[in-house]
């Protein structure tokens, strides 16, 4: 008899014992389960965002397809340029003077069109915003013909009305605004603006410094740099300033464009200054007959006495550097801003320049041509010029066998505008020349107005909650809970009932 009480004693031991190891194991695994959910839980990306830009400038249209992370980083995205496409055919201020050239302009933006659709999922093509900006060719020719530029927007505007995406707007900018954008891109795309951290999050970067803009397009030409808060001019403010807000961080930003100064416009300004039919800056051997309507039909210039649009001019190239240097420079008012250390040219407000900057678009053009790096002296330009201005017409054509005659020609000129627009106008010394950088591209993203015109825009646009990853599906949790807490009731309960029949 007293063998079987002593089997039941111990037998009861055993069995609180086994109990308190389960619940004690049960409290264990409860807290650790919850630990891990709610402390390793990762947060992910909800996806990408997209959004297209069609850049109508003066000579050409070429189209966007920018994307960035949905969530966004504090309120602005972290914007890539994934592809562009190229309109064939002149900018969208020609429609309407050629039908063969119109048909075929329209086939070509629908073919680009489609090539950037196909990289948007298909789920997401109805909100992807698309805008269009258009830039100083229709800047010129709503001066011109205010009812024509309404025409053609509108066409564009029910055009990208029927694609199947997010149509917002289709307008002409201003060349302030074309300035600003491309010191944004500038800036992000160096790394000015926003970088990652060793721990892989965005932030600004510690002391950076940013770079001025200079953009030349066909019809326009922008210059934009950031100056200090302490320097800026207090009231009355000058004309030109601009505060814009990136990634948490307010900067002001001085921004001028000179309409008529672009590549193309400013030609047409130096054919219009010549009494002669000799162009000394068309080379030695080249003739090129040229219609009035082509010079002067243009509000850059002012139309003589007794115009005929139809009249025909013949220009004769006579290759002299010296003379087309002066040539370009008669089209610079520069004596207005004589002696003044805050003016560019045309009686310009311009603070005087500072730091690095970057020289894109119709600047990069030229210099590739001239097989010159990206950076380059003051004196090696020169001399650079003055080579190429001397060589006959005959021996260019046979070193750029390929190279358009449309755009060979001008390479005399447009190099001479480069020189007096940077040195006589905004006043680069052969020393700051040197912080000029030529480059039409950084890290295969366009140094373009349009990337900077995403970037503001995205601050417009509504970001998307990050998604929050667990380490465990809701229902292995929730199983796991539930287990594990029944089993630690189990054990206490057992406990109990063992206390209370060890004290009766």
């Amino acid at each position: 008899i007293s063998f079987h009480f002593i089997s039941l004693d111990m037998a009861s031991k055993v069995g609180v014992a086994v109990a308190l190891l389960f619940l004690l194991a049960s409290i264990a695994v409860l807290i650790s389960v919850s630990v891990v959910q709610v402390h390793k839980a990762a947060y992910s990306s909800p996806g990408l965002k997209y959004g297209i830009v069609l850049d109508a400038g003066s000579s050409r249209t070429t189209i966007y397809l920018y994307q960035w992370p949905a969530e966004k980083e504090n309120n602005t995205g972290v914007v890539n340029e994934t592809m562009k496409c190229r309109v064939e055919g002149p900018g969208i201020s020609s429609l309407g003077q050629n039908p063969a050239q119109d048909e075929a302009s329209w086939s070509s933006m629908k073919m680009c069109m489609a090539e950037i659709m196909d990289k948007i999922p298909s789920s997401q093509q109805n909100t992807t915003p698309l805008f269009l900006g258009a830039t100083a060719g229709m800047r010129l020719l709503r001066q011109k013909n205010n009812t024509a530029s309404d025409k053609i927007l509108q066409d564009m505007r029910e055009y990208l009305q029927r694609l199947p995406l997010s149509f917002q707007n289709a307008s002409i900018i201003s060349g302030e605004e074309e300035g600003l954008y491309g010191w944004i891109t500038a800036n992000y795309l160096k790394g000015n603006l926003i970088e990652r951290n060793l721990w892989n999050a965005w932030v600004r970067p510690g002391g950076a410094e940013t770079v001025g803009s200079l953009d030349l397009g066909g019809a326009s030409t922008q210059i934009a740099f950031s100056v200090p808060s302490e320097e800026v001019p207090g009231d009355p403010r000058p004309d030109g300033f601009v505060e814009v807000w990136l990634y948490g961080y307010e900067y002001n930003v001085y921004t001028h464009s000179f309409t008529c100064y672009g590549k193309d416009e400013a030609e047409k300004k130096v054919l219009a200054s010549l009494v002669k039919v000799e162009n000394p800056c068309y080379l030695q051997g080249y003739s090129i007959t040229l219609s009035a309507e082509y010079i002067f039909g243009t509000p850059c210039n002012e139309k003589p006495k007794n115009y005929n649009p139809k009249q025909e001019i013949t220009f004769v190239g006579t290759g002299d550097p010296v003379l087309c240097r002066a040539t370009v420079r008669t089209m610079f008012d520069l004596t207005s801003c004589q002696g003044l250390s805050n003016c560019s040219f045309n009686g310009v407000y311009q603070p005087p320049v500072s730091g690095s900057f970057m020289a894109y678009a119709g600047f990069s053009y030229i210099v590739e041509m001239f097989q010159l790096n990206t950076s380059f002296s003051l004196d090696t330009f020169n001399s650079t010029i003055w080579s190429h201005c001397s060589t006959p017409w005959q021996k260019l054509k046979e070193m750029y066998p390929k190279k358009n005659e449309k755009y060979l020609r001008t390479y005399c000129y447009s190099s001479n505008l480069v020189y007096t627009l940077l040195v006589d106008g905004y006043g680069f010394s052969p020393q700051t020349w040197n912080n000029i950088r030529f480059q039409n591209r950084i890290n295969n993203n366009s140094i373009a107005w349009p990337l900077g015109y995403m970037l503001t825009l995205s601050n417009k646009i509504p970001a998307q909650a990050k998604l929050l990853q667990l380490p465990m599906d809701n229902s292995v949790f929730a199983g796991l809970l539930f287990m594990f807490s029944a089993l630690a009731i189990l054990s206490v309960m057992f406990l109990i009932i063992s206390v209370v029949r060890a004290c009766y």
